[in-house]
């Protein structure tokens, strides 16, 4: 009861924030940029009401302590008042609200007092152009005024129910960009997805006191993953310690997510902006649980060079393999097993359906690189329509590199592609949605870990193939022509005896030609080398359906020019008993050369899910014919009746 009271209070709070918009930007801001503006807000106001209370004693504090480096005088506030942040300024926004004159200088001024720590806030937030707008507009003060009455403080507002708040703003933000919102924007239901069963297998060690726990997202966006991640640990076990890491790059994202964590209670530093692929700002640490929704099909000929030079060091992230510039999904997948606690991690990781049989080189071996690693728990095939900015079908890469026993050397594939509910209102490509009860359909097959239809347990070997080139092999009878012996007349030693020799030919089979050439040549009185049988035998070579499969003058095969198929073989399966019960009943003339198979692997997730159906009986299909026969005979005769 508690709890939806909460609830209810954090609806009502984020209806009068987001009430805003209504009031004073209209008309002045496009609406779909009106969370551009109402978030920074918001953050401000939180962040100020958490200093209200040592807002005095701060600004003496640090005025005591002026000419020390910043990051020192951050170190002994936070020792002397338990503060990870603090402002300076004697500002505040009710005090701004209350002089009509220059509101938008004494903002910015207010805005620059904070710490350095998270100066970048406001730089990533543009906070600056923002006020300018609003200013020019005769909006600013109006909507300083709005925010300095919201009652934010962490007496009155817990940092969950803040969370809550600021998780509903930001949703009426993102339904406002629609698409655009899937860019830095992860839906709550996926994530719920991945934390629950990312934690399922944990849940025993997740028990007791004195817990500790860490988590990380290289792609962090808005700070969804880690902040839903963070509130499931603590779910599981109140007294649980988290502490929670992530990269960014794009400053919008990196401003929403490092202020959603502070005004939760969160560390300024738990968010670092910079691309992850050119560097790891986490670099020296490891974790015990990662989270990424990368972005598909990234283009990554910018960071290609940085790149290529990282992985050609021995064991590095990036060693095992480079997918294509155009896709760099895999590189992700492989940074976040680099950032696995080697004591025992695990990370959910999303991708479009090209990791899983992407056949390029790269990708190839990034997979045969995971494999032989058993880093592959599960890979859970998610609804289509599960996000803002894509339709298509995506999925989830559950990592481990300390697998239960029962759980090693095997891979589970879930398909929870039919697991979803109907939106009652879509946000860009986002029409489906998972609820509670598909989530725990999901995780109880998990933890289950056996075939069902939902399930399939498998190993590696299941998706080793080898690709088997597969000719047809001619079929030829030898016979005289003009043709024949005009493709000879190029030949040095050519001549009217082996003319004779040719004519001699006609009609013998193909195959015994060498022998019969020599016989022929020796009555003739002339020379029969190689080279002239080959020779002969490609100029008198006529495809005959009847005669005996075509060997030349070494018994080897011979082969039809332009026909060819690449047969793919599971590794596990004998090569001769695959191609007699799967080609050779098609193709009888079909032949192979094992020497030339090049060896892959793919997860083809489709087809293993994939459930024949059993077509219509004819009598049906006549029976709906002839129904539907008799309904149009009958409108035609009705139309005819009329006129």
């Amino acid at each position: 009861m508690a709890n939806e009271a909460a609830r209810a209070a954090a609806a009502s709070t984020a209806r009068i924030v987001w009430g805003t918009a209504d009031k004073f930007l209209r008309n002045v801001v496009e609406p779909q940029e009106y969370g551009d503006y109402i978030l920074p807000f918001t953050v401000l106001r939180r962040l100020e009401c958490l200093l209200e209370d040592t807002k005095d004693d701060v600004i003496e504090f640090v005025e005591a302590r002026r000419g020390m480096p910043p990051f020192l005088i951050d170190i002994a506030v936070a020792e002397r008042f338990g503060l990870s942040f603090y402002n300076v300024s004697p500002l505040n926004l009710a005090r701004i609200a209350s002089v009509d004159d220059n509101v938008d200088k004494a903002l910015l001024s207010y805005v620059s007092g904070f710490s350095h720590n998270i100066a970048d806030i406001w730089t990533a937030f543009d906070f600056s152009k923002l006020v300018e707008k609003l200013s020019a507009a005769n909006r600013l003060l109006a909507v300083v005024k709005h925010f300095s009455t919201l009652s934010l403080g962490s007496t009155s507002v817990e940092d969950s129910m803040m969370g809550d708040i600021f998780e509903d703003v930001m949703y009426r933000a993102f339904d406002k960009k629609g698409k655009a919102a899937g860019a830095f924007y992860t839906p709550r239901d996926a994530i719920k997805l991945m934390v629950d069963v990312l934690f399922a297998a944990d849940a025993e060690s997740l028990a007791g006191e004195d817990v500790l726990r860490s988590i990380y997202d290289p792609t962090a966006g808005s700070g969804g993953m880690l902040l839903v991640a963070q509130e499931a640990l603590r779910e599981l076990n109140p007294g649980v310690k988290v502490t929670v890491y992530g990269q960014e790059m794009m400053d919008s994202a990196y401003a929403l997510g490092k202020a959603d964590l502070l005004i939760q209670g969160g560390r300024p530093d738990s968010i670092l902006k910079g691309n992850t692929l050119l560097e790891d700002l986490h670099a020296d640490k490891t974790f015990d649980y990662v989270l990424s929704n990368p972005p598909f099909g990234l283009d990554w000929e910018v960071e290609q060079t940085s790149v290529q030079e990282q992985a050609k060091v021995p064991g590095s992230r990036f060693s095992h393999g480079l997918p294509s510039k155009s896709d760099g999904q895999m590189l992700f997948l492989c940074h976040c097993a680099s950032k696995l606690n080697p004591s025992g991690g695990r990370a959910a990781v999303v991708s479009n359906a090209s990791p899983l049989f992407n056949s390029d080189t790269g990708p190839t071996s990034i997979r045969q690189w995971l494999f032989d690693e058993d880093l592959i728990d599960a890979i859970i095939a998610l609804p289509t329509q599960m996000f803002y900015g894509t339709g298509i079908a995506t999925y989830v890469w559950i990592l481990d590199n300390d697998k239960p026993l029962k759980r090693r050397g095997k891979i589970q594939l879930l398909d929870a592609s039919g697991l979803w509910e109907p939106m009652r209102k879509g946000m860009g490509d986002k029409r489906r949605e998972m609820s509670e009860a598909n989530r725990e359909a999901v995780v109880e097959a998990y933890q289950r870990f056996e075939d069902s239809d939902i399930s399939r347990v498998l190993t590696p070997a299941d998706f080793m193939f080898r690709d088997v080139p597969v000719f047809k092999q001619a079929r030829l009878a030898a016979r005289f022509s003009d043709e024949a012996v005009g493709a000879l007349r190029s030949r040095r030693d050519f001549s009217e005896a082996l003319v004779r020799v040719v004519r001699g030919l006609d009609g013998a089979e193909w195959n015994e030609l060498p022998e019969r050439i020599r016989a022929v040549a020796k009555t003739e009185g002339i020379k029969a080398p190689v080279g002239l049988i080959d020779a002969v035998m490609k100029a008198m070579a006529v495809p005959d359906e009847n005669a005996p499969l075509a060997v030349n003058r070494k018994g080897a095969p011979v082969l039809v020019d332009g026909w060819k198929i690449v047969e793919r073989v599971p590794a596990s399966q004998d090569l001769d008993e695959h191609m007699a019960a799967e080609v050779l009943p098609f193709a009888p003339d079909a032949t192979w050369d094992e020497s030339q198979a090049k060896d892959g692997n793919e997860i083809p997730f489709t087809r293993i899910f994939y459930v024949p159906e059993e077509p219509r009986p004819l009598a049906e299909i006549d029976a709906d014919v002839q129904r539907i026969m008799g309904e149009l005979a009958q409108m035609f005769q009705e139309v005819k009746s009329v006129d």
